[in-house]
């Protein structure tokens, strides 16, 4: 079983790929995806819920990690594998 993991991203967004490609490595087979070019009203959802408007945000569980470099940094300060345990 692992974690639910949502993510806000577009199609071309180079970052969102980064993202998605680590969680794989770490084991995440299911990442639920919204794409806020092709529904702007989530655009909207993800600003309010998170105070950022760049993609991706991601949340693993319930909790907002943030964009890619969040991630990665959660990755390198070996805090990744935990949150994904936990949630």
């Amino acid at each position: 079983m692992t974690a639910r993991v949502l993510m806000y991203s577009t199609g071309v967004c180079p970052y969102c790929v980064m993202a998605e490609r680590l969680l794989k490595a770490k084991g995440v087979d299911n990442i639920e995806k919204i794409r806020v070019d092709l529904q702007p009203e989530q655009r909207a959802e993800m600003m309010q819920k998170t105070g950022r408007r760049t993609v991706p945000q991601i949340y693993i569980g319930d909790t907002h990690v943030g964009g890619f470099d969040d991630l990665s940094a959660l990755d390198h300060a070996g805090k990744l594998d935990q949150l994904l345990a936990a949630a």
